[in-house]
């Protein structure tokens, strides 16, 4: 965080410091700024956040041991260090986030980039990071830190030097990005896709549109929306950016992109294209696995050209991208077992992406292993989407179809409906079940999707078993 007094931090919150020793409201304060007391370093704020676990003000003392030099708090806790009561600690971190921010796009030439789509964020977040990283002193943020904490801390990374803050802005209902994207008012927006992602929560597809909708209404004036042509959904949006004085760039696979992908390649190497810009065309060689990827690479380019990037500038940086995040189309194992493991979140889109994938990359002579569990948050839509995807899985003719947990029992049942009644699909309650199956079935040559969301757990199953195969 950038240097400030506990004067100005308590104005900035709207709390009321109670400084402790020394302390004044001029004292100054610039450590970094964490919900997690395991994290606090000397100099450090603290923000006691309750929880739906534990409550963060159990652990003030924990922070202070470690060397905090201020706890932002909803009520006065009984430790040695200077404290700013607020109402909201939540809210609190936002109202911080945005005041950092805004000084220092006062003070220099932050631009601001905003992601939000049902699929790829932290893919593409990760990839435009790696392109400008090279230009300035880059903040993004760690993981998929794209909620109401997750996306103010990383907001709050930013120091005087920042040059480009990227911002992930994830939702679980409506008003969410309009929230954290207002904080900022990004320069540009980037918008993937609008799918079944969290649709539970918003209450259709539809209501999903418009909540995505909400980042392009954030961009400010003059901005930049970066646009997916190939998704009718996002096309829509391209009316609010023009209401707004926005201007519209676009990436895709069609001819109306701006930036397009041609003659896309998935091997287990990696993901091959041209890309097409201006009429200049220029292969692409991302060591990042999976067709879908393809899509997220554009994306980030156009944000980059944006910012003044070439695009030959941004793909050399991305083909030096070896995987996406943890988690997400990781190869793991061995070239005699090669496991990939993307785990950590799945909507109905991106595991269709992730088994078409693993269709693509297994040659003659291996076998398909597709280790799946539930997709979460898809509401009443998710009983139908599990069918679909378990008729999908039969329909690639992936051999061994293993599924995990009773949220996902439909997709099983789907299989075995299909076709896959002769040992192909089978069935356990629990990923140890799962494990313990696997490791005698797998055999040489077999390629491995793993493949959940995050609430399922499967993502350790694909760790054990990279392990054990390695």
């Amino acid at each position: 965080m950038i240097r400030m007094t506990l004067g100005d931090i308590a104005d900035a919150v709207g709390g009321t410091l109670d400084p402790f020793g020394g302390d004044s409201a001029d004292t100054l304060v610039s450590g970094a700024v964490d919900t997690d007391s395991r994290l606090i370093q000397p100099g450090d704020v603290f923000v006691a956040k309750p929880g739906e676990v534990t409550d963060g003000h159990r652990f003030v003392g924990t922070a202070v041991t470690a060397g905090a030099a201020l706890a932002i708090v909803e009520h006065r806790v009984d430790a040695p260090v200077s404290q700013i009561v607020v109402a909201d600690a939540v809210d609190a971190l936002a109202d911080l986030a945005q005041t950092v921010v805004a000084r220092v796009r006062n003070r220099g030439d932050l631009r601001i980039t905003g992601i939000t789509g049902s699929n790829g964020k932290t893919t593409t977040k990760n990839l435009l990071a790696r392109i400008l990283e090279d230009e300035g002193e880059t903040v993004a943020p760690r993981g998929s830190f794209n909620n109401e904490v997750g996306a103010p801390l990383t907001m709050l990374r930013v120091e005087e030097g920042t040059r480009y803050l990227v911002s992930e802005f994830g939702a679980s209902g409506p008003g969410e990005i309009a929230r954290l994207a207002g904080l900022v008012t990004p320069d540009v927006g980037v918008v993937l896709m609008v799918g079944l992602a969290h649709a539970g929560g918003f209450g259709g597809v539809e209501a999903t549109l418009k909540a995505k909708t909400e980042l392009v209404e954030a961009i400010r004036p003059g901005g930049v929306a970066v646009l997916n042509a190939d998704d009718p959904r996002v096309v829509t949006m391209a009316a609010v950016a023009a209401a707004r004085g926005v201007e519209v760039r676009w990436f895709g696979r069609g001819p109306g992109a701006d930036i397009r992908a041609e003659e896309v390649e998935v091997t287990a190497a990696g993901t091959t294209c041209v890309v097409v810009v201006d009429g200049e065309r220029m292969p692409l060689r991302l060591q990042v696995l999976g067709e879908h990827h393809v899509m997220n690479a554009l994306a980030a380019i156009t944000a980059a050209s944006v910012l003044g990037v070439p695009p030959a500038v941004s793909m050399a940086r991305l083909e030096t991208v070896q995987i996406a995040e943890r988690w997400r189309m990781q190869p793991l194992g061995s070239d005699r077992v090669r496991i990939i493991n993307d785990a950590y979140n799945a909507s109905p889109d991106s595991m269709a992406a992730a088994l078409r994938t693993l269709a693509q990359i297994t040659e003659p002579g291996q076998r398909k292993v597709a280790v799946l569990g539930a997709m979460s948050e898809l509401g009443e839509a998710a009983g139908e989407e599990h069918d679909r995807i378990g008729l999908l899985a039969v329909r690639l003719r992936i051999e061994r179809i293993v599924v995990i947990g009773p949220d996902a029992r439909r997709l099983y049942l789907s299989a075995i409906g299909e076709g896959s009644w002769d040992g192909e699909a089978v069935f356990f309650e629990t990923p140890d079940e799962a494990f313990d199956y696997l490791l005698t079935e797998l055999r040489d040559g077999d390629r491995v999707l793993v493949k959940s969301s995050n609430s399922a757990g499967l993502r350790h199953l694909g760790d054990r078993l990279g392990e054990s195969f390695s």
